[in-house]
């Protein structure tokens, strides 16, 4: 078996070696632990002696659930030949996992040593199926070492295939390299320092606002959870939640953290299908950062594709699931999406479930059955759960549509928005306009009345010197906003003291008062003039 991995190989090589990248592909099979540096040295100087030779079959894509036996033709990314040739090495792995044993393990004081990897025997978390995660050291780096049973070779080469073509990306696990011994795999992985459930638990146990439901939390030693580092520990430096209950702005970065790697897993046509607070981990470096993680069951797309049909394997974690992997349907990207919304639920709210107690939550997830009371303080938030947790796939929005969503804006990102729709709006006064009777219509629910009665009696007598204002109307409170923001530094002292700094305070003011003015002047936008060149920064430009 072994001999015939070495002639697959060649084949490999003859697709990724050159006269300058020998060295780096001789790099990629040391550092697996293959024992085949030498033979790559021969195999290399054949190659180069042999002219005008052909490769052998190739094939563009694998079908959903099944491996090819022959050999797959990969295109270069970035013409990187060690990340072209390791996605050529990786498609033997599951073949290579059969040889056994590996020259330079041994058992040392503490743990266990393979190579430049080694591996403690601290827990830091344990999955499912016997899979644990340690401590380690490689190459002089701290490192997570996932141990997995060896049986499951298929799904550990399916994950580092995965991780490959996308741990470039600042919100996805890096993967350093993969070590085996004749019980089990080793994949070398970045240290994290905790994973989002063990933050979010955390930091609502001492918030006054929030409380941790422990009921409603996942305890099962069958999930991937990491603990928190005792060097990092409770940070006073990071706050999760204002004091009104809004997300603050690390945690505000960090949901968007989990859109963003989950975006461009999706841009590469995989799907997660395991998302949950476990799997996603933090790093603590100058500030928070979060990434995804464990991607065992993870699947990619083939190109003509857009669904892994019925009844794929695999079927991610009870109570984090689509209704459609809970009732075995077509699992699409969809699946992650509705994931994601519960996941954005479990941070804004400090721990909850937007379907319930864990024992409860598989029945009321099939039966659309959801409670968003705990955010209905934030608009925002409530619009964009409601279209992640639709029961019907094709109504959820894609990843990148949740990343412009106004939940993910900064203060000066919503005043630029309704400041931009005051201007916009000027464009039709005098004429009869759907824009403008849209954005009337929506003032019973926006401010319930007549909004000078939310505003200080000073404020309202400022505004009275210089302009009329109907103060039952839409557009007019658009343009005291606008009016306002553009001659703030023009304002009384005691008037800019009311309204707070440019942005935050001038923002926390008027939605404190008008909560629901941005989600409801927002969907109008989004209905009439969502196309429009002013509001392409809002909707259609790259965030990535």
């Amino acid at each position: 078996m072994y001999s015939n991995f070495k002639e697959q190989s060649t084949e490999f090589v003859k697709q990724a070696v050159n006269e300058e990248n020998t060295k780096v592909i001789r790099d990629v099979l040391d550092d697996g632990g293959t024992g085949l540096a030498d033979w790559l040295m021969v195999s290399t100087n054949d190659i180069r002696n042999t002219s005008n030779e052909k490769n052998g079959k190739h094939i563009s894509s694998e079908s959903d659930d099944q491996e090819s036996n022959e050999l797959p033709h990969i295109e270069k990314i970035d013409n990187n030949p060690l990340r072209d040739f390791k996605k050529l090495f990786l498609w033997r792995i599951p073949k290579l996992f059969d040889h056994g044993d590996v020259d330079g393990c041994g058992v040392v004081d503490g743990g266990r040593k393979i190579g430049q990897l080694f591996i403690s025997s601290k827990e830091i978390g344990i999955g499912r199926n016997g899979t644990v995660v340690l401590e380690g050291i490689y190459h002089g780096r701290p490192v997570a070492v996932k141990r997995l049973v060896k049986t499951h070779h298929e799904l550990v080469s399916k994950e580092i295939q995965h991780l490959i073509s996308s741990d470039q990306h600042p919100n996805i696990i890096r993967w350093y390299g993969v070590k085996y011994d004749q019980d089990f795999i080793y994949l070398i992985l970045e240290r994290c320092t905790c994973s989002l459930r063990n933050l979010i638990q955390t930091y609502s146990d001492s918030s006054p606002n929030l409380t941790f439901n422990k009921h409603q939390a996942t305890n099962s030693v069958n999930e991937y959870n990491v603990g928190l580092d005792s060097a990092v520990g409770h940070s006073n430096d990071i706050e999760l939640w204002k004091k009104n209950g809004y997300p603050s702005p690390h945690l505000q970065n960090l949901m968007r953290d989990v859109v963003c790697g989950l975006a461009h897993l999706h841009d590469l046509g995989i799907i997660h299908r395991d998302l949950k607070p476990q799997n996603v981990l933090i790093v603590k470096d100058r500030s928070l950062c979060a990434k995804l993680s464990d991607m065992g069951i993870s699947k990619r797309l083939a190109k003509d594709k857009s669904s892994l049909g019925h009844n794929p394997t695999g079927s991610g974690t009870s109570g984090w699931q689509a209704p459609e992997q809970l009732l075995r349907g077509r699992q699409t990207h969809a699946v992650d999406l509705f994931t994601l919304g519960c996941i954005l639920f479990f941070c804004i709210t400090g721990g909850r479930h937007p379907f319930g107690d864990h024992i409860e939550r598989n029945v009321n997830i099939k039966n659309n059955k959801m409670d968003l009371f705990l955010v209905e303080h934030i608009p925002e938030a409530t619009d964009l759960l409601f279209r992640l947790l639709d029961p019907d796939p094709s109504l959820r929005l894609k990843a990148m549509e949740v990343l412009h969503h106004p939940l993910f804006w900064s203060s000066e990102k919503r005043l630029s928005f309704l400041r931009d729709t005051s201007d916009r709006v000027q464009i039709e006064r005098g004429i009869e306009s759907e824009l403008l009777n849209a954005l009337e219509n929506v003032a019973p629910v926006a401010f319930d009345g007549k909004w000078n009665k939310k505003l200080e009696a000073v404020f309202i007598n400022n505004i009275g010197h210089y302009k009329l204002y109907k103060f039952g109307s839409t557009c007019d409170l658009l343009r005291l906003m606008r009016n306002k923001l553009n001659h703030y530094q023009e304002l009384p002292k005691e008037t800019q003291e009311i309204l707070g700094p440019v942005p935050e305070g001038f923002d926390d003011y008027f939605s404190l008062r008008f909560p629901r003015l941005l989600i409801e002047v927002y969907k109008v936008v989004c209905t009439y003039c969502k196309e429009e060149e002013c509001f392409s920064k809002y909707f259609k430009d790259s965030l990535l």
